[in-house]
């Protein structure tokens, strides 16, 4: 059976599983990680401060950014403080070394960026883009 027999599915998850075992690579080579990566971009972005909306903007459960924020605190990266007013709510803060750390991982993120994008032309990258919307769109249950 040759890789064009394959489903559309199949062959995507391989590509998916792929890229994102070298995209880590990247990221790990640059002292950082696929997830401490995915916290400290959605920090950044400063719309994303309680582990509740850092969860839901990386798309993990709040179990799993715990475990994530608990190793990243333990080295450094960041600090979080319970809120006056709901004790319950977690802030999450980037701190200097973590911010040291997303530059670094923001270059190597981009270095990758660059690999993927070699031998596509911009209206090939538009195009890859719609016809993957396109599929998650389809893939969504009716």
């Amino acid at each position: 059976m040759s890789a064009s027999d394959d489903s559309l599915s199949l062959l995507i998850g391989r590509v998916a599983k792929e890229l994102s075992r070298a995209f880590d690579d990247v990221l790990t080579a640059a002292g950082g990680s696929t997830p401490v990566w995915q916290v400290l971009r959605a920090l950044a972005a400063g719309e994303h401060r309680t582990q509740a909306e850092l969860a839901a903007a990386i798309g993990v459960r709040q179990p799993t950014l715990t475990h994530h924020l608990d190793t990243m605190e333990r080295s450094g990266l960041v600090t979080r403080d319970r809120g006056d007013a709901n004790r319950r709510v977690q802030r999450v803060t980037v701190t200097e070394s973590g911010e040291h750390l997303f530059l670094r991982l923001r270059r190597a993120a981009a270095s990758f960026d660059g690999r993927l994008r070699a031998g596509l032309d911009d209206g090939e990258v538009a195009e890859l883009r719609r016809l993957l919307a396109q599929l998650t769109e389809n893939a969504r249950p009716d």
